[in-house]
């Protein structure tokens, strides 16, 4: 249990109502409706939904296969480029991607084809009687994989496929990253992270080992000795902090910490509901929190972020969900301090108001106050830079906090590689995660090759 929030009371929901109210929030596509839907593509040339994906995915062929009824090809086109499809189908913001770019978002027609869905129908309907991808001959080498979230499993799998040994430290109980621990939990249903991670792993050659956090119990300099090269995807494992007095009293907890506890929940009836809740941020997490309060009973539920509704990370749709759960948004305030009752608790936050001057953020000198029994920072994760305080992971170079690659994905180290949230490369996307990974992968298997040709 959350201690932060023990002294709040529970929902007033039973288990089957709030499991009702936690489920799919986009109901997938019939075997009718992927048919038509299928139709609606025009198999572009030169599609530019494909431009607009992260990870490459043959759009207009997997479509096409649905249309065929040839769910199995579809399945594999998908995963052959994106492994981690069938999460990233429910995940990613394919209204500001591949839906965006679709030739059939215009003013006449207003509606892209569905790709999001047809990536999950396709997925969730084919019939693998084994894995769809086979390990190419052991090549004798291995490779050390930091992290088992969607950049780490992306990596190790594209390896595995080309007969390397990979071993993943993960320091948590369960593989899966942000898929296991920080999507909400709407979108991610029936331990849908645990079953795709266990499909990926039936290519063999994998061996995950819990428990070791880089850092703490597992070395750079040690990896780096061990095996033939190693792989960085450790995310942003920190949250960053208001840095205001009263930071850490009762009641005021970072949503990625609750978020995770609620995904990792059997019984939701027992979690901690605050009835008047401020969520502060504007990114996909802080609309995750949010709804979920809601969803668990919160009577007052206000999200609050410092600059306008155009410069907030959360898609238009993110924030359509939000306000469909009676989450008020509220824009240009900045806290300014942590309102404390008699017993040290959160009772509510004072605010300071906004306004853009010569493009900088400035306060206009007026405050307002918002009740709350419990205060939810999403204010942006940071990097741990505890993980790399061995000598060779100071040797890193950085970009800002994060790890600097290049084009290839080699960071200043030779034979260590990084992808996704810990890298600044491209954008903090679970789509990004996968191709970051797997290109990592083919960089590093094209260079075991030199080597191997050389010697």
């Amino acid at each position: 249990m959350i201690d932060t929030l023990s002294h709040l009371p529970r929902p007033d929901a039973g288990a089957a109502e709030l499991a009702d109210r936690f489920s799919d929030l986009a109901p997938p596509l019939t075997a009718r409706q992927a048919a038509l839907e299928s139709s609606r593509c025009l198999y572009c040339y030169d599609a530019p939904c494909v431009n607009a994906c992260p990870s490459e995915i043959d759009i207009p062929s997997f479509i096409r296969n649905i249309s065929h009824e040839n769910i199995q090809g579809a399945a594999e086109k998908i995963l052959s480029a994106n492994i981690l499809g069938g999460s990233c189908a429910r995940v990613c913001p394919t209204e500001i991607l591949c839906q965006q770019a679709c030739v059939r978002n215009n003013a006449q027609e207003c509606a892209p084809v569905l790709i999001g869905l047809l990536q999950r129908y396709a997925i969730d309907n084919a019939q693998f009687s084994e894995h769809p991808f086979q390990r190419a001959p052991a090549s004798g080498k291995r490779i050390a994989v930091v992290g088992a979230g969607p950049a780490g499993l992306s990596c190790a799998h594209r390896l595995a496929m080309h007969g390397h040994e990979v071993v993943i430290f993960e320091a948590r109980e369960k593989a899966g990253g942000l898929n296991e621990y920080g999507i909400a939990k709407y979108k991610l249903v029936d331990d849908f992270a645990q079953r795709e991670v266990d499909f990926l792993l039936q290519i063999g050659g994998i061996e995950i080992r819990h428990g070791h956090k880089l850092g703490d119990n597992l070395s750079l300099s040690e990896l780096h000795q061990q095996f033939d090269a190693v792989f960085l995807g450790i995310g942003l494992a920190a949250s960053k902090r208001l840095g205001l007095p009263g930071e850490d009293a009762p009641g005021l907890l970072a949503a990625t910490d609750y978020i995770r506890e609620l995904r990792q929940s059997d019984d939701l009836t027992q979690l901690p509901v605050a009835e008047r809740c401020i969520v502060l941020g504007a990114g996909n997490t802080a609309i995750d929190m949010a709804v979920q309060m809601s969803k668990l009973g919160a009577r007052d539920v206000n999200l609050v972020y410092r600059r306008g509704f155009e410069e907030m990370g959360a898609t238009e749709h993110e924030q359509d969900i939000a306000k469909a759960n009676q989450v008020r948004l509220l824009t240009w305030a900045q806290p300014d301090a942590v309102l404390l009752n008699d017993q040290g608790q959160v009772r509510g936050m004072r605010f300071a108001r906004t306004r853009m001057e010569n493009g900088r953020l400035h306060s206009t000198g007026q405050t307002f106050e918002l009740a709350a029994d419990a205060i939810f920072t999403a204010i942006g994760q940071a990097f741990d830079g505890q993980a790399l305080n061995d000598p060779l992971a100071r040797e890193l170079k950085r970009e800002g906090e994060r790890i600097w690659v290049d084009a290839q994905l080699q960071t200043s180290v030779p034979g260590v590689y990084a992808g996704g949230d810990c890298t600044a490369l491209g954008q903090d996307l679970t789509v990004q995660a996968v191709q970051h990974g797997k290109l990592a992968a083919e960089a590093i298997h094209s260079h075991l090759l030199l080597n191997v040709e050389a010697a």
